[in-house]
């Protein structure tokens, strides 16, 4: 198994995760993971897009009333005798604050092969709370529990911090296994799990290690029949400036391959426009087509192994 001298599971990340204050580039938290496995190169492939979600209650000092503003909320209410009335009345006496969650999901990629499949992949929140809006406002003071909870026009207040940013540990994704475990529910080869084939029969695999660039997400989502079926979809982390690559109508020969390479040169690795195009990302279907002509044709400008990954997708195209 790809992480059998892997040293931390579940509980040991939450803990570190716990007693690791965060700073601005998360380079304590970094140096933590890989002073724990000194063996295995770690990085910090992915930062994710910022994310809000309800906090909690505090009064106007900033002092902690609750943590989680839903339970507070239904809680209070059937302790006001369940009249909205006379819970609008307490909030606006203390002149209480609602808070929120703004947090982005850190992706941390632990290398333990060469293989595309063979890292492993540490999901961690980082997260900070702020305060949002009057609990409830003077003006347009809310009509149920629902609107209670989440107004639809809410009194804004100072934004201000409450207490320190914190991690907590989301999730720890062995992808070698977890490909395993879900071409079990796939009857044909999934699609993710053909991406890493080709990488691993390809020139890219010469020259670069598919977690420097490329991550997974797993999720769930219900089947036809209300079954939970677990999946998974790969997302590109490239920050580097790669160029479009569209427009390659009418070119062929030198002109089309001249194209590829200044592709590949600026993404980091050999045949990286066919994975490129496979994701739907920068480069179109069409230029897959029209390297496949050349190449069966007058032009050899692909190394053998290369050609027999593009030739299987023409056959049998896909996407990710």
């Amino acid at each position: 198994m790809a992480d059998q001298h892997f040293q931390l599971d579940g509980q040991q990340l939450a803990k570190i995760c716990k007693h690791t204050l965060p700073d601005s580039d998360d380079g304590l938290l970094l140096a933590t993971l890989q002073a724990l496995n000194p063996d295995y190169p770690i990085h910090l492939a992915k930062t994710g897009d910022e994310w809000y979600r309800l906090g909690g209650i505090v009064d106007r000092e900033g002092k902690r009333i609750a943590t989680d503003l839903i339970e507070w909320t239904e809680r209070t209410y059937i302790e006001c005798g369940k009249n909205l009335q006379t819970l609008i009345e307490h909030a606006q006496e203390e002149q209480l604050i609602a808070t929120q969650q703004t947090g982005t999901t850190l992706h941390f990629v632990v290398q333990t092969g060469s293989k595309a499949e063979q890292f492993i992949q540490i999901d961690i929140d980082k997260t900070y709370e702020m305060s949002a809006r009057l609990l409830v406002g003077e003006d347009s003071p809310p009509e149920d529990l629902e609107e209670f909870i989440d107004p639809l026009e809410p009194e804004c207040v100072e934004t201000f911090c409450i207490g320190t940013p914190r991690y907590s540990y989301r999730r720890k994704t062995d992808v070698s296994v977890f490909m395993d475990e879900i071409n079990k529910y796939h009857l044909d080869e999934h699609p993710v799990q053909r991406f890493m084939d080709d990488w691993n029969r390809s020139s890219a695999l010469q020259k670069a290690v598919l977690s420097d660039d490329w991550i997974v997400r797993p999720f769930r989502h219900t089947g036809r029949f209300g079954e939970q079926i677990i999946n998974v979809e790969i997302i590109n982390t490239q920050q580097k400036n790669v160029p479009q690559l569209d427009d390659i109508s009418g070119k062929k020969g030198t002109a089309l391959h001249n194209l590829l390479t200044r592709f590949d040169r600026q993404a980091g690795y050999p045949f990286a426009w066919f994975f490129y195009m496979v994701k739907g990302r920068l480069v179109s279907p069409h230029s897959g087509l029209a390297v496949f002509k050349d190449v069966s044709g007058d032009f050899s400008y692909l190394p053998e192994r290369d050609v027999a990954v593009l030739k299987d997708w023409v056959n049998t195209p896909y996407s990710v």
